[in-house]
């Protein structure tokens, strides 16, 4: 199941891979979709929110939770 989180401070495409990429190292074998315009990630393949959180915030930017 597909579960979509807000990500705040992307601002161009390096930003979407950067968060794209940490997520698909912390959890292997997902499915990630970055929408830059709204900050919206869509993550299938892990229900661990705090995985998806520590990546983002891993990365830089800042997770501002499920919507």
């Amino acid at each position: 199941m597909a579960k979509t989180y807000k990500v705040e401070g992307m601002h161009c495409g390096g930003c979407t891979s950067s968060v794209e990429q940490a997520i698909r190292t912390a959890a292997p074998g997902v499915d990630v979709t970055v929408q830059l315009e709204g900050g919206l990630v869509t993550v299938e393949g892990v229900d661990d929110e705090g995985v998806i959180r520590q990546a983002v915030e891993d990365a830089g930017f800042t997770y501002a939770g499920a919507v």
